[in-house]
């Protein structure tokens, strides 16, 4: 048995050598993650603009917007793994964590805007709450580790867990279509990253089987992760401040359309 172990080890440490040498940085999966956010704002702005406005009584209109709608779900895994990612390497989780509130914040307005045209809407809130529960989760989940052990650990951890779910159900955080709360399925996938990241065939496995059950689209995203590399590929340092604007500038363009 621990030989079998052992040659699991090394063959998942060939496969993350190899990611380090080929493979998407986190700045081409943050554009991959955006092009597939893009396409969520545009099922409810650019696409009923196309066709009209009204696209319930055109389907081929409806069908455009829900398939716009489903593609935007592969960025789902994409943001999870990011979040993770960046919470592991960053330097001060405070201000990761600070970061994420003002956006979140920032992005509420607009998104509820694009989503139903009230300024104020409580039926589903801006994805980025999702990230900013999952990342209060595992920053809590650490916390746990370290002053807790035993049995009493992994009882807290459960709690934990449940209620960042329940917060993400009952603020319907990233509601779709009445059947996708993004922001529940955002949990879970950083979930299976921060227990499984030591190894990585059995986290990419079950991030994949998660994705399909999450009608299929975030499966598509665990792919695209599944060929990442661990390497920034920022050309500037200013360049990922500019990934924390893409969204709300996306949103305001919604608006404006």
């Amino acid at each position: 048995m621990k030989q079998q172990d052992t040659k699991t080890d090394s063959t998942e440490l060939i496969g993350r050598r190899k990611r380090r040498r080929h493979g998407l940085t986190v700045f081409n999966l943050k554009v991959i993650g955006a092009v597939f956010m893009f396409l969520s704002v545009a099922s409810v702005t650019l696409v009923p603009a196309m066709f009209g406005g009204n696209i319930t009584k055109d389907m081929t209109a409806l069908s455009v917007a829900v398939l716009c709608e489903v593609v935007s779900w592969c960025a789902i895994p994409i943001y999870a793994w990011l979040l993770f990612d960046g919470y592991r390497h960053t330097h001060n989780r405070w201000m990761y964590l600070l970061q994420l509130l003002v956006l979140a914040v920032v992005c509420e307005v607009p998104y509820d805007c694009v989503t139903t045209g009230k300024t104020f809407d409580l039926s589903s809130q801006n994805p980025v709450f999702g990230l900013l529960i999952a990342l209060i989760v595992i920053a809590a989940l650490d916390w746990i580790s370290k002053h807790y052990e035993g049995a009493v650990r992994y009882v807290f951890m459960v709690v934990l867990v449940i209620v960042g779910l329940l917060w993400n159900l009952m603020l319907r955080v990233g509601l779709r279509q009445g059947v996708m709360n993004v922001g529940a399925i955002t949990l879970a996938f950083v979930m299976v990253f921060y227990l499984l990241n030591k190894r990585e065939n059995t986290m990419m496995i079950t991030a994949g089987l998660m994705g399909a059950v999450s009608l299929i689209a975030p499966a598509v995203g665990v792919a695209f992760l599944h060929y990442r590399r661990d390497e920034l590929g920022y050309k500037h340092a200013w360049t990922k401040w500019v990934f924390y604007l893409l969204y709300p500038a996306m949103l305001l363009v919604g608006m404006a359309v």
